[in-house]
């Protein structure tokens, strides 16, 4: 999605950007944030965030399909190491908690500032997101095929309801007072629930 039109000029800036828009977003809301207090907050000029991104909205959805991506990026390249579906499981409900441990500020702005924007609620479907789901679903479809699971649940369904606990559990402890390492163990416990719960 970001531009690439003039991005190399001056080195890549987009992460800067990104991380400065974390923080903008999480101390204004999404709609009192303006380009310009993104871009001060960067130390680019204005017209540097439009390099990258198209919008305000574009900027924002780009943070959430990062997130994805890394989530994405570690189901392909280290799920194939992992005996089993089950061990499968709990490691990808570990790591999408364990990616935000320690940045509450990016935790409120993926579980809370992005349902401020009706029209990026509508990107929850995006091929990313999609993509993270069907992964998720493949290896509770392994977990059934292999006999470790149940059979009697849709995969796809059990995807979307592990991650909206994990997403929720998210936002309760960006705007909570919740300590470190919290995040971690609420992970375990999840993940016992679901393995519980797909038990045959």
């Amino acid at each position: 999605m970001p531009r690439k039109n003039g991005a190399s000029r001056g080195g890549d800036k987009r992460p800067r950007i990104l991380e400065a828009a974390v923080r903008v977003f999480a101390k204004n809301g999404f709609h009192a944030t303006r380009v310009s207090d993104v871009a001060r907050a960067a130390g680019v000029a204005d017209g540097t965030i439009y390099l990258y991104f198209k919008s305000k909205d574009e900027l924002l959805l780009s943070l959430f399909e990062d997130r994805v991506e890394k989530l994405l990026s570690y189901m392909r390249s280290e799920l194939p190491k992992l005996e089993g579906a089950q061990t499968k499981l709990r490691r990808v409900i570990e790591v999408q908690l364990g990616l935000l441990e320690g940045e509450r500020d990016l935790a409120e702005v993926l579980t809370v500032i992005l349902r401020q924007s009706t029209k990026l609620l509508k990107h929850y479907a995006a091929p990313k997101f999609t993509a993270y789901l069907e992964a998720i679903a493949t290896v509770v479809t392994e977990g059934q095929e292999a006999g470790d699971f149940r059979r009697d649940v849709s995969p796809l369904l059990v995807a979307r309801a592990t991650w909206g606990a994990l997403d929720g559990i998210a936002m309760t402890w960006a705007l909570g007072r919740a300590e470190r390492g919290a995040l971690v163990r609420s992970a375990g416990q999840v993940a016992d629930l679901v393995l519980r719960g797909l038990r045959p």
